[in-house]
């Protein structure tokens, strides 16, 4: 497989759907692959509570690996399970060698400290890449294992043949799960990068400013059209619902749309790459703990490399 996917992108639209499409195809060459060399991946997925946004997106998850040939094994516990209960459990999903992922969805009841759970994860396990040591080497320039949103942003550029060197970037948004990772991508990929959020006085300007526009902040419609400079690449990581039940994203799209020369819709945009490349970092777990992958010095392999 190429890296570029034309089909991808139809009026300067770039579809996540159909990029996740082909990396989920990645995935399922590499799962059949590593079963032939007697090793056959397992996903384990905790969940904590009846929290029923957390039961649909477990639901899709399980259905994913199955999709791709990767076992999963779902825990549910009950909504009043102690925190030491649960850092039991993660303790017996890291030392199980059959399990090559361990993810715990996220949001935890609130006796639970979400921390200290992630922290518990074995790092080599650590699919969804929020372990504090996962981003440390993110940061350091040596990855393994990185979250799988702003991955998914990254694997999205590259089908589009959008080639970050000498770009400036824009993100908006700090979290650990998208914004500050997503930065440190963008500058391994020799972008210049700068992180705003909500309360940066002249975001507007910051916006204007940049060749490429990642938003991820929760806050519907944040930027706005004509904010955006003519010709640049906007992806909308936000997922948002409307007074009247429809989707939307941190950005105004339709005015974005008007200047930039490649948008991210939502729905079917940065959503669906998000699993798949849960996925595929459950293929870099398995590669890793037997020795088939990379050791970070380059950083781990895109679905594009095999």
């Amino acid at each position: 497989m190429t890296a570029r996917i034309e089909e991808a992108v139809v009026d300067g639209v770039l579809r996540g759907d159909i990029v996740a499409r082909h990396v989920r195809g990645a995935v399922a060459d590499q799962v059949s692959q590593l079963r032939e060399r007697g090793v056959a991946l397992t996903l384990a997925v905790v969940r904590v509570g009846d929290d029923p946004a957390s039961e649909v997106y477990v639901r899709h998850k399980i259905r994913a690996c199955e999709e791709v040939g990767i076992a999963s094994r779902a825990l549910v516990l009950p909504a009043e399970t102690t925190q030491d209960e649960l850092l039991a459990k993660v303790a017996e999903l890291d030392e199980d060698d059959s399990v090559d992922g361990i993810l715990v969805q996220l949001p935890l009841p609130d006796h639970i400290d979400a921390n200290r759970v992630i922290e518990a994860i074995d790092p080599r396990k650590d699919v969804d890449g929020f372990h504090p040591l996962n981003l440390g080497l993110l940061m350091g320039g040596r990855p393994l294992l990185q979250a799988c949103t702003p991955a998914g942003v990254m694997v999205l550029l590259e089908a589009a043949g959008v080639d970050a060197t000498g770009k400036h970037a824009v993100v908006v948004g700090r979290s650990v799960i998208v914004g500050r990772p997503m930065a440190q991508m963008l500058l391994r990929a020799h972008a210049t990068v700068t992180i705003c959020h909500r309360h940066t006085p002249d975001l507007a300007e910051q916006v204007a400013a940049a060749d490429i526009v990642v938003v991820a902040t929760g806050v519907p419609g944040l930027v706005r059209g004509e904010w955006i400079r003519e010709g640049a690449v906007v992806i909308d990581v936000g997922i948002n619902r409307r007074d009247d039940g429809k989707l939307c994203g941190d950005v105004d799209f339709a005015g974005a749309r008007e200047r930039a020369s490649l948008i991210t819709p939502v729905p079917r945009g940065v959503g669906p790459m998000t699993v798949a490349m849960l996925l595929w970092n459950t293929v870099l777990a398995a590669r890793f703990r037997h020795e088939l992958g990379h050791d970070g010095a380059d950083g781990p392999l895109s679905p594009f490399d095999l």
